[in-house]
């Protein structure tokens, strides 16, 4: 598959590149796709969360009334989970959501994204540019000229680039990786995928065999 390299003005640079076949041309796997989204969202929750058990409540150590003649279910402690402000019974308690997989099915999840990208035409690659130091005004001016700007777009780039970082995260609609940094999720969950002419090998180097 062959792609047009545009300028960042953008208008064709008269260059192609050839985006590799046995990762942009798969047949998507749904279920490594469902997989990986599902163990890159688990493992985004904290898993703070906490309630207390009645031996962790402040206070009940007396017996609230005595055991007979009161008319009354006998009662221990007011910190049981059947009063108001006692326990809680079987509550949530701190604990990790890893959800782990074999590195070769999170590789096809990758390769499935790009392929479903590739599909449908939503794979834009670009000459390679940089900013001189933290400027959203010329980061934002090359997307629209891309007819980018009100689609929301993950940018790959070759390499850590910080003053492009910069320049990107106040746009709203824009998120920048390194090319061999970015998720299933983060390729699926963008509209467009803008490619930087050199990341590209980068980004195939990562995920072949």
């Amino acid at each position: 598959m062959q792609i047009d390299v545009l300028m960042t003005n953008g208008s064709p640079s008269g260059e192609k590149v050839t985006l590799d076949p046995s990762i942009f041309g798969i047949e998507p796997n749904d279920h490594a796709i469902y997989q990986d989204v599902r163990s890159i969202l688990a493992h985004q929750r904290q898993g703070t969360h906490k309630v207390k058990p009645r031996n962790e409540v402040r206070g009940g150590g007396k017996k609230p009334y005595r055991q007979k003649k009161t008319g009354r279910a006998r009662a221990g402690t007011t910190r049981s989970p059947l009063w108001v402000g006692g326990g809680s019974i079987f509550g949530p308690t701190p604990h990790e959501y890893n959800l782990k997989l074999p590195r070769k099915m999170k590789r096809l999840a990758r390769k499935s994204a790009l392929s479903y990208k590739a599909k449908d035409a939503a794979i834009v690659v670009v000459e390679d540019f940089s900013v001189g130091g933290p400027k959203t005004r010329e980061v934002a001016g090359i997307l629209k000229a891309l007819s980018l700007h009100k689609k929301k777009t993950l940018m790959l780039m070759p390499a850590a680039n910080e003053p492009l970082l910069k320049s990107g995260r106040n746009i709203a609609k824009l998120l920048i990786q390194i090319a061999d940094k970015a998720s299933t999720y983060d390729i699926l969950n963008n509209q467009v995928l803008l490619i930087q002419k050199s990341a590209i090998p980068v980004l195939e180097n990562s995920l072949k065999n």
